[in-house]
């Protein structure tokens, strides 16, 4: 039934984007190629036609669309979301950083060589 809403939905739409086109505007729009159109209905009637086109579809899409809401599918879930959730392990201790593992570096008694300058050859 939700799949038959959303096909009237999208039906109603582009027939909307249709009629939206055709009518005339100020400047004469697309309403200008149906000219015959005009002159079979009279002007006045298509215009009337047209304007109560689009109110009616407008009022079809937001109709369709409430039904939509109401009749979205649930998902078919057993239990809570927390019970499905995957089980974490505990993490391993961390150490303590205000204790000293290792030993401390010695100190140098001569400043590193910057980078890019060679070592002073061992002999």
């Amino acid at each position: 039934m939700y799949s038959v809403v959303i096909v009237l939905i999208v039906l109603a739409a582009v027939l909307m984007c249709l009629i939206v086109l055709i009518q005339e505007s100020k400047g004469g729009g697309l309403a200008a190629g149906f000219s015959n159109l005009n002159a079979m209905g009279g002007v006045r009637k298509t215009t009337d036609f047209v304007e109560k086109a689009t109110w009616g579809l407008a009022i079809a899409m937001v109709v369709l669309s409430i039904a939509a809401a109401y009749l979205i599918p649930a998902q078919q879930t057993v239990g809570s979301v927390m019970e499905n959730a995957p089980v974490q392990t505990a993490a391993p201790a961390l150490p303590n950083p205000t204790q000293q593992t290792t030993a401390p570096a010695p100190v140098a008694d001569e400043e590193p060589a910057a980078e890019g300058a060679e070592a002073p050859a061992a002999e």
